[in-house]
């Protein structure tokens, strides 16, 4: 079966073909790191981390990169409002300096790390500062400049969209910008709404441009890097939903008028959001958690990692605790099955690996990936063996760590009593098999009959 996607540029599922196969150049929209990450941010790297390994699953060469936002994200689509960056500082108690702000940026990107170890995520080929990239920045800049796109305004350069006809072709047309819920117009000297900065002026703090001191706007930063480390075309965008109207949108307007190339990108793939009682988790609405949070429930990461795949990508979940509980208690089910299948690791099962590859391949289909994983454990016509290379086979994309899961060291004492009942069940000496499973409880240990051995585990 081919690859197919939910393509938002079209809006419709399509074949996947890579512009150069088997190379995939893929983009990541990464973090603004002027704070935690929280647990709804995460899924978008949750899903990244699925695609990029469904992509090398089916045989391709995966590139896939990572921007991390430094700099230059206003808290206000329309280009106003507080930086991020320097919100992160003012919290710290920090002066307004680009070493500072370097500091916080690398201080949280290691805590954004550690998070994505957490949860199994592959680390991208490369994960970048967008302050190191300022030089292609101007330089992208530069060339709309040079075609006519930009004009300049009391507080930096501006993208004219009405250079560009097809603006919007990511969501689907111009809005009505009297319609309630529209993006307020906060800079009168704008030549239309949704016309969005290049090039921020601060004179106190900032890089030296040609047009002044600041700061990128903080969709250039996407542009600049995906083009110096993928080419000005590649194959795979992706990112919240809620960078769709906005961000990508015009990251799709200035990248396309500077190369005079289309598309700039092939797929653009947005995961929905984590809610929390009907509301979207956000850090503005100082209504998220961490996934540290999550330790102090003594619920794993992996956990919320395996609750997230139990929804497609694409569908709105609602983090209540009682569902990450059952999801606790059903991964650890897992793990427990997996552990019984013993030490022997035997063949793929070629029927449940195609139907495995057509569930994952159909754009992401975790929820009946996870589905079938069972249907292998409970499959009793299937050997130990085969159940433990299957499921091995299958979590190369599913990430569930299942091939670090390490037998229990069980002392050599319980081992000689296991010995010891297994030979008296052989010579049907029931007394004293369960005599020797009593003794081996006493000591802390139980005993499991399987069809093919007996399993010890701690109490």
């Amino acid at each position: 079966m081919a690859l197919k996607f939910y393509n938002t540029l079209t809006r419709e599922k399509e074949i996947f073909a890579p512009i150069n196969p088997p190379k995939v150049g893929f983009y990541t929209c990464g973090p603004t790191v002027y704070d935690y990450a929280h647990i709804g941010n995460l899924r978008a790297y949750v899903f990244a981390d699925i695609l990029r390994r469904t992509l090398e699953y089916s045989g391709l060469k995966v590139k896939q990169i990572m921007n991390i936002t430094d700099m230059g994200h206003l808290s206000s689509d329309a280009d106003s409002g507080e930086d991020k960056m320097t919100k992160g500082l003012l919290r710290k108690g920090k002066e307004l300096t680009l070493k500072n702000m370097r500091e916080l940026a690398e201080f949280y990107t290691e805590r954004f790390k550690e998070d994505l170890k957490a949860l199994n995520i592959e680390m991208p080929n490369g994960m970048y500062f967008a302050s190191d990239y300022v030089k292609e920045d101007i330089n992208l800049v530069k060339k709309l400049e040079k075609k006519g796109y930009t004009y300049e305004t009391s507080d930096g350069i501006y993208f004219d969209i009405s250079k560009m006809p097809d603006y919007g072709v990511l969501w689907g047309g111009k809005r009505d910008w009297n319609k309630k819920g529209a993006r307020i117009v906060e800079n009168s000297e704008k030549k239309n709404p949704e016309d969005f900065a290049l090039w921020k002026f601060n004179s106190k703090i900032g890089f030296e441009s040609p047009w002044g001191r600041g700061f990128p706007g903080w969709h250039i930063e996407c542009s600049a890097m995906g083009m110096k480390f993928l080419g000005e075309q590649f194959d795979i965008h992706t990112g919240g939903i809620d960078h769709i109207p906005i961000h990508h949108t015009n990251e799709i307007a200035q990248s396309e008028c500077a190369t005079g190339k289309k598309p700039f990108v092939k797929f653009w793939m947005h995961n929905e959001f984590v809610d929390t009682s009907g509301t979207k988790m956000s850090k503005s609405e100082n209504n998220f958690l961490k996934l540290e949070s999550l330790a102090a429930k003594n619920i794993s990461p992996l956990t919320y990692r395996f609750w997230l795949l139990m929804a497609n990508y694409r569908t709105k979940v609602n983090f209540v605790w009682e569902a990450l509980e059952g999801a606790e208690n059903a991964l650890k089910r897992l793990y427990g099955l997996y552990s019984e299948l013993g030490d022997d690791i035997g063949h793929v099962h070629k029927e449940y690996q195609n139907k495995f590859k057509e569930y994952i391949e159909n754009d992401l289909d975790t929820p009946r990936a996870l589905s079938l994983l069972w249907d292998v454990f409970k499959d009793e016509n299937i050997s130990a063996g085969d159940k433990k290379a299957t499921i091995l086979d299958f979590d190369k994309v599913l990430g569930l760590g299942f091939e670090k899961l390490k037998e229990e060291k069980i002392p050599e004492k319980i081992k000689k009593l296991a010995e010891e009942r297994g030979q008296a069940r052989k010579n049907k000496d029931f007394k004293k098999s369960d005599e020797l499973r009593k003794e081996i409880n006493s000591l802390g240990y139980e005993i499991k009959d399987t069809s093919e051995r007996q399993k010890i585990s701690k109490i």
